[in-house]
């Protein structure tokens, strides 16, 4: 199954420079890097990046993080993926452009 992280471009250029990262600053406050299934992407979108340009969405394959990703309980009692560990660019099946039109953001078509 594929889950989904977004990124600013500062945090997107950091991993594609580093290959890995303990995320954006909520991640590294929490300790664990915070994804989101398809179904849940563009609330994400909207309640934590309402506005925002330049971002970009991580497709990558829950399967493959194995144990060190958990599935726990988040915004109303819906589980959420949580990432115990970096994310390593080799986590990453796609990244595509999440652009802003004025209202929402454009999510691409190969979303599970």
């Amino acid at each position: 199954m594929l889950i989904y992280k977004i990124f600013r471009a500062d945090e997107w250029a950091a991993l594609q420079a580093t290959g890995a990262t303990d995320g954006a600053p909520i991640d590294v406050s929490d300790g664990f890097v915070h994804f989101s299934t398809a179904a849940q992407a563009q609330e994400t979108a909207a309640k934590h990046f309402a506005g925002e340009h330049d971002l970009t969405l991580l497709a990558c394959d829950s399967e493959a993080m194995g144990d060190d990703l958990k599935w726990e309980v988040s915004r109303g009692g819906a589980l959420f993926p949580h990432l115990y560990r970096q994310i390593r660019m080799s986590d990453v099946i796609w990244a595509s452009d999440l652009p802003f039109d004025g209202q929402a953001h454009q999510f691409p078509e190969e979303m599970e």
